[in-house]
C-alpha cells in the first residue's frame, strides 16, 4: 500500500531571509491533512481502509515516519462505507481499527559511498488499519465517509464487476519467432488491466534434500479499455522468442540440474477509472522542468479510494512448448515421468 509523506520544503528566496525576522517557524503553520488509501474488491469479505495523517517535523522525515505517532491519530475515527445501488443507500459498513502486527523492521544500509538506504521506512513491526466484514454488491457505488472532530471527508468509487479470461482456455503456447495473446472482454467499471504470467516448474540437483517448486514471473504490460461499459475485446499479447529469453536469464545455472514444466498461472489486475486516472497522473513521469501532477479523489483529504478485481486462469504448457523447452534449451528440462 502506498504512503505519503508530506514535509515543507524552502527552496528558493534564501538569499532574502538575511534582511528578514529570523521569528519565522516552519513547522507553526502546520495543517492537519488527513491520508487515505482503500481498493474494494467484491471478491474480499473484508475491505481495508488505511487511514493516516500527514507530518511534519524537524530533522530526516524518514526517521520521523518510523514513529508511529506521527501517522496515527491519537483517536479512533468514525468511518464508514455507505453503498447506494439504484439510487436506495445500503446499509453502511461501520469501519472498526485492527493493528497487523509481524510488518517488516526497518533496516538501514549503507553503500561504499557512505550513502543511506532506509528499507520499509514507515513505522513496524505493527501497522494501524480500519476495516469492515461483509461482501460488496458489484452494481453498487460506494462512499467512503470520514467525520473528524472539525470535518468530513468523502470519496466515491463504483465497484469493479468480476471478469473472465477468454484465450487462452486450457493450454498456453509460447513458440520461438512467433506471437500468443491473453484474451478477455472488459468488465463493468474496469478500465486498467495489469497482465502478467507466472511459470510454475520443479526443480531437483544433487544437494537438495527435495525436489522444489519454483516460478518465474513475467509482467506482460497494461491495457486501457476505451470505456468503463464492459464487453469490449481486450487481448495483451507476447513474444515466444522472449519467453525462452526470461527463462535464460532467470533461471541459475546449476550443474546436473534436472527441471520439469509445470503449469501457467495468468493474472489479470484491473482497476477502476479513479485508480487508473491515479497510477497514469502520479506515475513520477514529469521532468524538472515541468510541475508534478497530483492526483485525489478524497474530499478533504489527499489519497485514493478507488476499486479493482483480481482474477487469476491456471493452463497447462502446450505439448510443443514442453518440447521445446527439452530438446532445443540447455535448462535442464526433462520429460515428466508421471
Amino acid at each position: 500500500m502506498n504512503k505519503i509523506i508530506i514535509t515543507l520544503v524552502s527552496i528558493f528566496g534564501l538569499m532574502f531571509f538575511n534582511n528578514c525576522s529570523t521569528d519565522f517557524d516552519m513547522y507553526g503553520d502546520y495543517k492537519d491533512v488527513t491520508i487515505v488509501y482503500s481498493l474494494l474488491d467484491v471478491s474480499d469479505d473484508t475491505t481495508w481502509v488505511k487511514i493516516t495523517k500527514a507530518f511534519t517535523g524537524p530533522g530526516n522525515a524518514l526517521l520521523i515516519a518510523q514513529n508511529p505517532d506521527s501517522s496515527n491519530y491519537p483517536y479512533k475515527l468514525d468511518a464508514s462505507i455507505v453503498g447506494k445501488k439504484n439510487g436506495v443507500s445500503l446499509d453502511p459498513m461501520i469501519l472498526d481499527t485492527l493493528t497487523i502486527n509481524n510488518k517488516a523492521i526497518t533496516d538501514t544500509i549503507i553503500d561504499s559511498n557512505g550513502d543511506t538506504t532506509i528499507l520499509n521506512p514507515f513505522y513496524s513491526p505493527s501497522q494501524l488499519l480500519y476495516y469492515a466484514v461483509g461482501t460488496l454488491d458489484k452494481d453498487a457505488t460506494y462512499t467512503l465517509i470520514i467525520n473528524k472532530k472539525d470535518e468530513v471527508l468523502t470519496a466515491t468509487t463504483s465497484a469493479v464487476d468480476v471478469f473472465d479470461v477468454t484465450k487462452p482456455r486450457t493450454r498456453i503456447s509460447f513458440l520461438p519467432d512467433q506471437t500468443g495473446g491473453i484474451e478477455w472482454y472488459s468488465t463493468n467499471n474496469g478500465k486498467r488491466y495489469e497482465v502478467s504470467l507466472r511459470f510454475n516448474y520443479s526443480e531437483y540437483a544433487s544437494s537438495y534434500s527435495d525436489t522444489l517448486r519454483k516460478s518465474v514471473d513475467w509482467f506482460l504490460g497494461v491495457v486501457n479499455s476505451k470505456t468503463i461499459d464492459g464487453g469490449e475485446d481486450m487481448e495483451k499479447s507476447y513474444s515466444g522468442t522472449n519467453f525462452y529469453k526470461l527463462l535464460e536469464s532467470e533461471l541459475e545455472d546449476i550443474p546436473n540440474v534436472e527441471r520439469w514444466a509445470d503449469d501457467v498461472n495468468i493474472t489479470i489486475a484491473c482497476g477502476s477509472q479513479e485508480l487508473a486516472t491515479y497510477l497514469d497522473i502520479n506515475s513520477g513521469g514529469a521532468t524538472l522542468l515541468e510541475e508534478v501532477p497530483v492526483y485525489s479523489n478524497i474530499v478533504g483529504g489527499t489519497g485514493i479510494f478507488a476499486s479493482r478485481h483480481t482474477i487469476m486462469h491456471t493452463v497447462n504448457l502446450s505439448t510443443t512448448t514442453e518440447r521445446n523447452l527439452v530438446l532445443d534449451y540447455d535448462l535442464g528440462f526433462k520429460y515428466k515421468t508421471k
